[in-house]
């Protein structure tokens, strides 16, 4: 269990991180969410739970004063073109070489369903509709960009409806297509979390559908033989959750991070799971706290950035939305990017990498009074 930053893995950044010098973490009562601890399919999920504030105490302020601010921090970016509707829980991806984030779906303040697909030029900061006719609108979706396929959907909700589908959008021939699911597919679901792994299948995590009932399952899409497999590990796992985000570690982890299970509003746990060799193998375990730990959150955004995740806003336990951002390191080093400049907190909005350009892209979400449509942007050294 790692307890704090390896060093020299943040050390080019400390003109925009600060750090605390002592573990604060304090443990959850789960009393009120026992009921969801219960085993599921395959096993049954670790229930162990906590949370931390992210404000140092008087010793910790005397101890480990602050480094200085970047001169700017996040900035509004001025658009051109037609700006997409406001929106939260939604998508945006940047295709391979860096040059456009499609944005797709999410649902508007009254929580109506969107199903329309935009293309930002990264270069140019100028947002474009992609007219062609996809799947049927949904928010609280996965996507992720494959080789050989295109921008790749998965699950979602619209009212009622929970989907489990997947579709393709090939940039080329601007058109979407269904792809076949074979195999042992999932549940349909919303708010569940998806990867592309170091194999080249879609790995997805977790999620929610119908009566209230949450998910602790994993499996992975085979591209090549249009088939899902249940990845679901045997023995310890994380609790049921949804509204959490998971990513590759650059050796070839899955991480899942935080999220929001059964009387629990708001999580903070790390999981990595280590794929194993013979199926049935592989293996969840908990990345401990760090130095200092972020507030417990769900429904916030992130993004990979150098061999670290970006980590900013989402709700925080007591329903309070949040404009902090973190960076977590693959080994469980956690850092606070301190700046002077910060957008409005949110819920529901959507990270995306343009290291080309040295920054990270923050589009939409919503706060307690409306969804939005700005565009931000950070300027951060990579790890």
């Amino acid at each position: 269990m790692s307890t704090s930053c390896p060093s020299g893995t943040l050390g080019d950044m400390r003109a925009v991180i600060w750090r605390a010098s002592a573990s604060i973490l304090i443990g959850l009562g789960l009393a009120a969410c026992a009921a969801s601890s219960s085993a599921t399919a395959g096993g049954t999920p670790n229930t162990s739970l906590s949370t931390a504030s992210t404000q140092p105490s008087a010793a910790e302020q005397t101890a480990t004063p602050e480094a200085s601010p970047s001169d700017a921090g996040w900035q509004p970016v001025e658009v051109a073109g037609n700006v997409p509707a406001a929106r939260e829980d939604h998508t945006m991806t940047v295709t391979p070489d860096g040059s456009t984030a499609y944005l797709f779906g999410g649902r508007t303040a009254d929580g109506e369903a969107l199903g329309d697909l935009w293309a930002l030029d990264l270069a140019t900061d100028s947002w474009s509709r992609v007219p062609a006719n996809g799947p049927p609108a949904r928010f609280g979706h996965n996507a992720a960009w494959v080789e050989g396929v295109g921008l790749v959907i998965f699950a979602g909700q619209s009212a009622a409806t929970f989907y489990n589908d997947l579709w393709a959008y090939d940039p080329a021939a601007d058109e979407w297509s269904e792809l076949p699911a074979g195999g042992d597919p999932p549940v349909a679901r919303y708010g569940s979390c998806a990867s592309v792994g170091p194999d080249g299948r879609l790995w997805i995590s977790h999620g929610f559908t119908s009566e209230g009932s949450r998910f602790a399952d994993t499996r992975a899409y085979d591209f090549d033989v249009a088939s899902w497999t249940d990845e679901t590990p045997a023995a310890e796992r994380p609790v049921k959750r949804c509204l959490h985000g998971c990513w590759w570690t650059d050796d070839g982890r899955l991480a899942l991070y935080a999220g929001q299970t059964d009387g629990v509003p708001s999580l903070g746990d790390l999981w990595q799971l280590t794929p194993g060799r013979r199926p049935g193998t592989n293996a969840w375990s908990e990345v401990g706290p760090a130095d200092r730990w972020p507030d417990a959150r769900q429904l916030y955004a992130f993004v990979r950035w150098g061999n670290a995740t970006l980590v900013f806003g989402g709700r925080a336990l007591n329903g309070d939305y949040l404009a902090d951002a973190w960076l977590i390191e693959d080994a469980g080093g956690v850092a606070r990017v301190r700046v002077d400049r910060l957008p409005p907190a949110r819920s529901g909005a959507e990270l995306v990498a343009d290291p080309a350009r040295g920054r990270v892209l923050l589009f939409g979400g919503r706060d307690a009074d409306a969804a939005m449509d700005d565009l931000w942007q950070l300027e951060l050294p990579l790890p």
